[in-house]
């Protein structure tokens, strides 16, 4: 205890002195970052192994970044752990009775575990060394010990001199020869990465000659070097509050502190402030303020996936868009039930239980400051239910039953009840709180296999297992037997038998009742397995009726009843016949006689005439020799002269039928509803003849007639257009002779009447069954002039596969005479010919007759098949060789033309028609000279086309008054196609009904029709026509717009600028608001500029019409007139632009008449540039609808309808250089731009838009078209119950006779 007291003693005096000056004679301050415990050794005697303390501790907390992180160091106090072992270690140090030397106690080395920090400052002891100043820690000081005892500093005396008991030795003059008495000690916090160090005071001897100085204030830097900073978000000012942990009351610059709170600090914000205080002196402390988030910046999001909401969560850290903190500071911890993670984007928890609820903490840190600490729960989907458990399926009577079942015990929302129906499901939802159910309209005596199961509504619906219930529902009334049928047998027998119900509603296993009756008299009644009964033992002569029903062992069907008689006895008339049966017998024997006389005279007659009509067949005939190939076009001339008399000649000296062929079976009676037409009748030697079908007399026949081709027999079969009543012969013939290809040269109906019967099923209906023939449609693919329908056809009867038939309907034989163009029937014939082939059967061709038409084109594809075989053709033999096989065959002489005009066609200009695929190695080939000198393969084909100079008369466009209209003197429309202009008397009239119905037959004609340089052009889509215009001159803008007010047009597109050079190609013809012309105001609504072409808007009214109507205009850009179109692609967009402004194609509006025309063109003449155009427009649509072009038709075409139309090979060679370009090949393949429109339609309607092929026609056409019915009116049978087809006779100039 004394030794204690001491002690004690010793620490009080010492706490007045500083120790560095004791020892050194010099002030030593000892300063260090972090938090330090420093202790100075004293003098220590070396057999004094216990040397008292001196101690000073800095207990402060501080606030330190590093790596831009904000972390809270604890402050070190006794409450810490570390710091109250250290001092308890002091406390429970032993000390020692030394007389004038402080000795520290016993310290514990830390040598072995820390090395010396580098903030501790050692000083060497030293015998004259001055005892330095103590200066006491802020905050708390101890120097005995004790925690918490503070001693005030005293002065020892100036001349209090010190005597050490021992001296120190060599040793301990160095640092380095004390390791156990000086040593570092490092206390680490994890939090702060801060270290507490405590050095041992170097030891050091007190004078008692020296004064010990006052102990000056410290430095706000130094005094506040650790202050730790806490922030709490403010959500009344959505700001943080960030408290200073700090004992003083403190000021602040740069902020106002308030209680040492600095408030309104927005989220994110680094700010430095400076704090004092009264008890430290300057430099002051500067402390940074490194601002945590705003808490609502971040959120849990769930992402769950629907499918597996039911077992597992998936949660999202998302924050807010305009988070502006540095994200690297953000971190979290997410902690879900049993789950945790950490700085996790998103977090999966999973296996969970369905329908829970999970509570999930989230803290969020912003560097070691959690600024977000929340709560949220979290709810798992529904699962799948269980099964409902007893289910009970019964029926209730044969078109009901019932079932009944319990609710699963778990959740759900709703049950699914399932019933199969023949090879489907019916599925129906049923409410939760449903538990039975009554199931209707059933089939009596049927077994159903009933399906039940829960099913919940969450997220997504999650069915339970199903269970199933059977159920046979219960008998009932059979239906009638069928076919009953009553035979006698003998006289008083009779036979009654029918066939089973339809449907009996039981079992199978019943027996069939028969009831017999006369009058209301019951006679008897008879029952067995089978319905075959015999009756006999009946009263001759005698009515009865017979009832026979089935019954299934449960209920007994509706009777079906029969009535049939006896016969008379024949037993009693036997005396009778007995005396009757001589005279009997000897008449007899003289019909028969007189039959056998008359039969053989008729046939001697029969004969006789007969060789009288072959003879005088044979010699009508022409002998008629084949032409040659070199002559065929001079042959042709020669012989359409004069009217086409050589023609006529040949033509009328064939036998219309040859007498010598019988034509018996398709006069008999039951044929004889069979053909269309009395008089066309196919020869009994080679009519198609079908397989017999029993009992049916004329089953076997059908008017169709085998033909042969060029060297191929039966290559073909001409038939007649079938009736209602013979559509399942058709099929039936084309099943049995393996016809793959069926050519229709007729629509199914014409001039209001009946050509044909449709017989194929539509595209909306798909199958349709004729007799035992099954006819499903795959395709239909509908063009201009023919639809092409791929059929698949199969036989009920036969196991053979079905087979695919091609349907090719030509739609452009007009009404009246024939196609104009004779290149659309080699056109149709290479249709034709690429779906045949060597394998399938004859080539179906059919009209209305299957005479006319039929025989036409049979014609022109056998000839042109000899043509190339021989290099000649023999028309006239084979059209006799026809006729031989078919009466009528080509019908009128217009057709015999017809086939003359083809060949001459082929011959002269050759095939020029070229597939997408194959126009990119055709091109190159085509442009090649070999040799050079030649010309090449392309330029010969553009000098093989016809100009057609005045082919056709111009007297309108060349009338003297009319002469000053034309800007170009040779440019002048033909009279058969030029655009008709009504006079405003006319248009007065049709104003009055306000009708686009009115007529235009006698507007339309030369005498009245006002004149406009402008021509009808045919469009690729028949019969819509455009309008190939010039431009208008100054004093025919009012014309030009009365005729695209009078036309409809929709689309005007210029292809000239108003002038080229100096010269003016085009008036303008449109101005700035409204204009007036004549009674058509003009109002100019907007303007479009682009690149390429103008887009102008106008709406026209008429003064005597309420409505109006808007037009389009389309200026094409810099295309001068003598050059090609500077840019193709630019012009192939603005044609795929304005085709969205016309009506849609196949459209009925077009007539003969052309009232309404929704496109015109016009350049400076309306041919130079406008032919280009309108070729082009043609040649696109061509190869969008049917992949192939044909350059040479479509200008050949155009100059038939205007002159001039494209003249130059330049323009030519541009048409294909410019489809090439719009259809690039990719890897053998062409390729179609993304804005082209797929022009082949599918329709369900065959006849959505009946086509006229002959829009464009001349009126003397017309003429020739009334001329020709008058002569088909002599050659038609009265008696026939439809007329046969009606032609007329070829035109008077074929258009083949000149070329360029």
């Amino acid at each position: 205890m004394t030794m204690y007291l001491w002690l004690k003693l010793l620490a009080f005096g010492f706490a007045f002195l500083d120790t560095g000056v004791f020892v050194t004679g010099e002030d030593n301050t000892l300063s260090s970052p972090g938090l330090n415990s420093t202790e100075k050794p004293s003098v220590l005697a070396p057999s004094d192994p216990l040397p008292a303390r001196t101690t000073a501790f800095s207990l402060t907390s501080i606030s330190e970044r590093e790596y831009n992180s904000s972390e809270t160091t604890p402050t070190l106090s006794p409450d810490n752990p570390s710091t109250e072992d250290f001092l308890n270690s002091l406390d429970n140090a032993n000390t020692l009775n030394v007389t004038g030397v402080t000795q520290p106690p016993t310290f514990p080395t830390h040598a072995d575990s820390q090395a010396p920090s580098a903030g501790s400052d050692t000083q060497t002891p030293s015998s004259t060394a001055t005892p330095p100043a103590l200066t006491p820690a802020p905050g708390k000081n101890d120097t005995s010990g004790f925690p918490g005892e503070t001693i005030p500093p005293s002065t020892f005396p100036a001349d209090t001199a010190f005597t050490p008991v021992a001296t120190l030795s060599p040793a301990l003059s160095s640092s380095a020869a004390l390791p156990s008495l000086i040593s570092s000690i490092t206390t680490k916090d994890n939090s702060s990465d801060q270290s507490l160090t405590s050095t041992p005071p170097a030891t050091s001897i007190m004078t008692a000659s020296e004064t010990v100085p006052t102990t000056p204030k410290q430095s706000c830097d130094e005094k506040y070097k650790v202050i730790s900073v806490k922030y709490r978000y403010d959500y009344g000012n959505n700001s943080f509050i960030a408290k200073l942990n700090v004992s003083d009351d403190v000021k602040c610059e740069n902020a106002i502190c308030k209680m040492n709170e600095i408030h309104n600090l927005p989220a994110c914000e680094n700010k430095n402030v400076t704090i004092s205080h009264t008890s430290c002196d300057p430099p002051n402390k500067i402390i940074e303020l490194d601002v945590p988030p705003d808490p609502e910046s971040f959120y849990l999001k769930t992402c769950t996936e629907p499918t597996k909401a039911n077992i597992s969560i998936c949660l999202r850290l998302e924050k807010k868009e305009n988070f502006t903190c540095d994200e690297k500071k953000i971190t979290h911890v997410l902690n879900c039930a049993n789950f945790s993670s950490s700085n996790k984007t998103e977090t999966y928890l999973e296996p969970l239980s369905p329908k829970q609820n999970y509570s999930c903490n989230l803290k969020v840190l912003y560097g070691a400051n959690v600024f977000l600490n929340k709560n949220e729960t979290f709810e798992t989907d529904v699962g799948s239910p269980k099964a409902p458990p007893n289910i009970t399926c019964k029926p209730i009577s044969s078109t009901e039953g019932r079932i009944t079942w319990e609710s699963p015990e778990d959740y759900f929302d709703n049950y699914v009840l399932c019933l199969p129906h023949a090879s489907e499901e019916n599925c129906i939802v049923l409410d939760k709180e449903e538990t039975e159910r009554n199931l209707q309209n059933l089939k009596p005596y049927t077994k159903y296999s009933v399906s039940l199961k829960a099913s919940t509504m969450g997220k997504v619906q999650r069915d339970g297992p199903a269970v199933t219930c059977e159920f046979e529902t219960l008998a009932d009334k059979p239906t009638k037997v069928r076919h009953l049928l009553a035979s006698r047998i003998s006289d008083n027998s009779i036979l009654v038998k029918c066939d089973p119900p339809s449907d009996f509603k039981g079992p199978n296993n019943g027996s069939y009742h028969l009831e017999v009756k006369t009058g209301d008299a019951f006679v008897k009644n008879e029952s067995q397995i089978f319905c075959h009964f015999s009756v006999l033992y009946l009263q001759y002569s005698t009515k009865y009726e017979f009832k026979v029903y089935y019954n299934n062992g449960h209920h007994n069907g509706t009777p079906e009843s029969v009535f049939h008689s006896t016969s008379y006895n024949s037993k009693a008339l036997i005396a009778f016949l007995v005396f009757l049966i001589i005279v009997t017998f000897l008449a007899l024997l003289f019909v028969l006689y007189k039959i056998y006389d008359l039969r053989n005279r008729r046939s001697s007659d029969i004969d006789e005439q007969q060789e009288l009509v072959e003879r005088d067949d044979e010699k009508q005939l022409m002998s008629v020799e084949p032409i040659h190939a070199d002559i065929l076009l001079e042959t042709y001339k020669r012989k359409i002269a004069d009217e086409g008399r050589l023609f006529l000649a040949e033509f009328q000296s064939i036998p219309r039928v040859f007498s010598k062929f019988s034509i018996k079976d398709a006069r008999k009676p039951f044929n004889q509803n069979k053909n269309r037409y009395v008089d066309i009748l196919p020869y009994d030697y080679n009519r198609v003849e079908l397989s017999d079908i029993n009992g049916d007399a004329g089953s076997n026949y059908i008017n169709a007639s085998y033909i042969d081709g060029f060297k191929e027999p039966r290559k073909y079969i001409a038939a007649q257009g079938p009736r209602d009543e013979t559509v399942d012969d058709f099929w039936r013939m084309i099943w049995e002779q393996k016809a793959t290809v069926i050519v229709m040269v007729t629509r199914c109906e014409e001039g209001n009447r009946n050509k044909c019967a449709e017989y194929w099923p539509s595209m909306e209906e798909g199958t349709r069954t004729f007799g035992d023939v099954v006819v499903k449609i795959t395709e239909h693919k509908r063009c201009p002039d023919y639809i092409i329908q791929k059929l698949n056809i199969t036989n009920k009867k036969e196991k053979a596969t079905g087979r695919e038939v091609t349907h090719i309907q030509f739609t452009s034989w007009p009404d009246h005479g024939v196609p104009e163009d004779p290149h659309l029937l080699l056109k149709l014939r290479r249709r034709v010919n690429a779906f045949s082939n060597f394998f399938s059967g004859p080539i179906v061709v059919h009209c209305s007759a299957g005479v006319g038409r039929t025989g036409t084109y049979i014609g022109i594809d056998a000839m042109l098949e000899g043509l190339e075989a021989e290099n000649k053709v023999d028309v006239y033999g084979y059209v006799v060789k026809l006729r031989r096989q078919r009466c009528l065959m080509v019908q009128v002489e217009a057709q015999y033309i017809l086939i003359h005009q083809a060949l001459v066609e082929y011959n002269q200009f050759g095939e020029t028609e070229v597939s997408l695929s194959e126009l990119h190695p055709y091109l190159p080939n085509m442009k090649k000279r070999d040799p050079p000198s030649e010309p090449s393969p392309l330029e010969a084909e553009f000098q093989r086309l016809p100009s057609y100079r005045s082919w056709r008369t111009q007297h309108i466009g060349n009338q003297e008054q009319n002469k000053s209209k034309n800007r170009n003197s040779n440019i002048i429309p033909y009279d058969f196609n030029r655009v008709p202009l009504k006079h405003e008397l006319e248009m007065s009239k049709e104003s009055e009904h306000d009708s686009d119905e009115s007529s235009d037959d006698d507007s339309d004609s030369e005498e009245t029709s006002k004149y406009i340089n402008a021509s009808f052009i045919m469009s690729y889509w028949k019969p819509e026509v455009m309008i190939a215009a010039q431009g208008p001159l100054k004093e025919t803008i009012g014309d030009f717009w009365q005729m695209i007010f009078q036309r409809k047009v929709k689309v005007i597109v210029m292809l000239t600028g108003l002038k080229n050079g100096d010269q003016e190609v085009c008036a303008q013809y449109w101005g700035e608001g409204k204009q007036t012309y004549g009674d058509i105001q003009v109002d100019m609504k907007d303007t479009n500029q682009s690149s390429a072409y103008t887009l102008r808007v106008f709406e026209l009214r008429h003064s005597k019409r309420k409505d109006f109507r808007t037009v389009y205009q389309y200026q094409y850009n810099n295309w001068n007139v003598d050059e090609l179109p500077p840019e193709p692609k630019e012009l192939i967009s603005m044609i795929q632009i304005l085709k969205e402004k016309l009506p849609k194609k196949n459209s009925t509006e077009g007539t003969k008449h052309h009232k309404n025309v929704p496109l015109l063109i016009h350049c400076g003449d309306g041919s130079q540039q406008t032919g280009l155009f309108c070729a082009l427009l043609n040649l696109l649509e061509s190869a969008e609808t049917e992949e192939v072009i044909d350059v040479f038709q479509v200008v050949k075409s155009l100059r038939r309808a205007r002159p001039g139309m494209v003249p130059t090979f330049e323009q030519y060679q541009f048409l294909y250089d410019i489809v090439a370009s719009a259809y690039p090949a990719q890897n053998g393949q062409i390729k179609k731009s993304n804005n082209q429109e797929d022009k082949i339609q599918f329709d369900n309607e065959l006849d959505k838009a009946k086509q006229d092929a002959n829009c464009v026609s001349s009126p003397d056409a017309l003429d020739n078209a009334n001329e020709g019915n008058k002569e088909d009116e002599g050659a038609k049978v009265t008696s026939s119950p439809e007329e046969p087809e009606h032609s007329a006779n070829g035109p008077a100039s074929p258009g083949l006779t000149q070329s360029a």
